[in-house]
């Protein structure tokens, strides 16, 4: 591995490679900063302009654009309550309250730090394990991502704060909404209305920006929230013993990004709310959660960025993109005119460790980027609410539009903004409902392959070792807390007596 290291190096050092990583990483954070764009897009838009450079240098770009857009969404949602893409949705639960609480500069920072440690810990085991990775990866098929699909609905609905019937019944919702569109199994088409525009389903993207931006603009105005945080420099800047509680975050966040990044389809979203779960479970300080808990940033945040990049272990060994971003760089990689596989490191090898190298330099240029200009981000808050909340409607606005170029996105942000207005005075969880979307469509692909596969006897999914361990898990997780306070209830009724 140190020789290809060094292989690596010697191709991503050279001048023009650094300055092109440099210009990818800087391109992605500002896509990341504008609501809708997201990561896949601005790798798609900036595609052409890659093709009169070497296909590693055009690729370090390319990937450079993809983790620095999570960058840049880290910091809309905890300035603006704005996540530019799903990934993002979490942050906004405790970073955005954090920003409010006059602390953006220190959620902005552990949110840097967070990404930073997880990208080289995670592009350690990319470049020490990729190939035996990808061969496990490889063993997924659709029954077994049915049950990764059912485990994260149950964990989402299990470590909820509040009601679980609410968490239930807004991931059901979600899934719901996600039906909308062209049937996958019979093709026909669903809840349209006669809609054109409904036939690819309802957009995640517009769901989260009307959600948390224009929903949250909407609630501010009612209650009637007027007053800029005016937060000292020193509340602005991140204390060592905030990095010390996140430290055990941030370690659990990227071993979960790394580990859900690694199986097609996953993606960082999946990665960043079963961090968030799984912290909020074990913290000592859960109730903080929601309203303002610094490991609430570190955990989704950490998590992401390890699922970024160990999304292209399935897409260089094997060919399959784990996620959306991942996609468009694979047709890239055919414009280029490489062909991924597991021969790829044997026949390109400069090309493979190159960009592997890459993702290290990208990330100290994003580290350098952002760290330092955290507290300058967060000065944001300063503007009088009057003038912050039109500029987030207007960047709302027009980041929808931008996505298809159509009115009807804008109409589609509006209509969820409401929803989500509604759903804050109602007090009902919306990360539920937003899983539910992202998800709803993987689900029911999973399931409906699951079916043909297993010739519509879905009892036979005992037979798969794998989909078996990961429903085993998922029960014991939604009946293992009941389980645990009957027995804590009747071991005290019997010392009682």
């Amino acid at each position: 591995m140190l020789d290809n290291l060094l292989l690596g190096a010697s191709t991503a050092l050279t001048p023009v490679n650094l300055l092109w990583c440099f210009v990818g990483v800087l391109l992605g954070t500002v896509i990341g900063l504008l609501p809708g764009l997201g990561s896949s897009t601005g790798v798609a838009i900036l595609i052409p302009l890659t093709l009169t450079v070497e296909p590693v240098t055009a690729l370090i770009m390319l990937a450079g654009i993809y983790y620095g857009s999570q960058y840049g969404g880290t910091i809309t949602s905890v300035l603006l309550s704005t996540p530019g893409e799903a990934a993002s949705v979490v942050t906004t639960l405790d970073g955005y309250q954090m920003a409010r609480q006059g602390r953006a500069g220190a959620a902005l920072a552990i949110a840097a730090i967070g990404s930073f440690a997880a990208a080289i810990a995670s592009l350690v085991l990319l470049a020490a394990v990729a190939p035996p990775l990808a061969s496990v990866a490889l063993q997924f098929g659709p029954p077994e991502n049915l049950a990764v699909m059912v485990l994260a609905l149950v964990t989402l609905v299990v470590l909820a704060t509040g009601s679980k019937l609410r968490a239930a019944a807004m991931a059901c919702a979600g899934v719901l909404l996600a039906c909308v569109g062209i049937d996958f199994g019979t093709g026909q088409a669903r809840y349209t209305f006669g809609s054109i525009e409904l036939l690819s389903g309802i957009p995640y993207i517009e769901v989260v920006i009307g959600l948390f931006a224009v929903g949250e603009v909407l609630h501010q105005i009612q209650v009637g929230a007027a007053r800029p945080i005016r937060a000292g420099f020193r509340d602005l800047v991140i204390r060592r013993r905030d990095i010390r509680d996140s430290a055990g975050s941030i370690a659990r966040g990227s071993a979960i990004g790394f580990g859900l990044g690694i199986l097609p389809g996953a993606g960082s979203t999946l990665a960043s709310f079963m961090a968030y779960g799984l912290e909020r479970r074990v913290s000592r300080n859960s109730a903080q959660f929601g309203h303002g808990a610094i490991q609430g940033v570190a955990a989704p945040e950490s998590a992401n960025n390890a699922a970024a990049n160990a999304n292209f272990i399935p897409t260089l060994t094997l060919g399959i993109p784990g996620g959306a971003t991942t996609a468009v760089l694979l047709g890239a990689l055919t414009v280029y005119g490489v062909q991924p596989g597991p021969l790829l490191f044997d026949e390109q090898p400069d090309l493979v460790w190159g960009l592997l190298v890459s993702f290290f330099i990208g990330n100290v240029f994003l580290l350098v980027l952002n760290l330092p200009l955290a507290p300058v981000f967060a000065q944001l808050l300063r503007i009088p609410y009057g003038y912050l909340y039109p500029l987030i409607l207007f960047t709302s606005f027009v980041g929808a539009y931008a996505i298809d170029n159509n009115l009807f996105s804008v109409w589609l942000v509006l209509i969820f903004g409401v929803i989500g207005y509604g759903m804050k005075r109602f007090d009902l969880p919306m990360a539920p409902l937003v899983v539910g979307v992202v998800i709803g469509g993987l689900l029911e692909k999973a399931l409906v392959q699951s079916s043909a596969l297993l010739d519509g006897n879905l009892w036979l999914l005992a037979t798969k070792p794998i989909a078996v361990s990961i429903l085993a898990a998922a029960a014991v997780l939604l009946i293992g807390p009941a389980l645990v306070r009957r027995s804590r209830t009747r071991s005290g009724e019997e010392t009682h007596v």
